[in-house]
């Protein structure tokens, strides 16, 4: 499980032209599922993403965490992460998840985020989804699980 996270200072999910999920200043999670990955995954990378220390603290230092800051938490589903990219010019997703599968994983993440941080927002699974970020510093982590 592969979670790419972008610190912003706003986000916005629209599907359909219509914003589905959006946060002010926090996190956006784009979550990729690989073959085989647990709920045990998705909850090391859950705790991983709320205490991940990104955000500075008052001497301008990168020691406070999401859950420090009470910011928001926008999670998109993204299956193009599990991508196979170390041959030739075009990606390939054998390493991805069946699409129910990771759907059950992406529904099972966003359930135990929301039980366990304020503010979280989502994307919708599948869906043909346009992002809108401003990603702040820039600041951005490849976490895995």
């Amino acid at each position: 499980m592969r979670g790419l996270i972008q610190r912003v200072s706003e986000a916005r999910v629209i599907v359909e032209g219509a914003c589905i999920g959006e946060v002010g200043a926090g996190i956006l999670l784009l979550l990729g599922m690989h073959r085989g990955d647990s709920e045990e995954q998705a909850l090391r990378l859950l705790d991983k993403v709320l205490a991940y220390r990104i955000f500075p603290d008052e001497a301008g230092r990168m020691n406070r965490s999401l859950a420090d800051i009470g910011g928001g938490l926008l999670v998109v589903s993204q299956f193009t992460l599990a991508a196979e990219t170390k041959k030739g010019l075009r990606p390939g997703f054998d390493p991805a998840e069946a699409p129910a599968r990771a759907e059950a994983l992406y529904e099972y993440f966003l359930r135990e985020a929301r039980a366990r941080h304020p503010v979280v927002a989502s994307g919708c699974f599948g869906a043909d989804m346009k992002v809108h970020l401003v990603n702040d510093g820039p600041v951005t982590f490849l976490l895995e699980a």
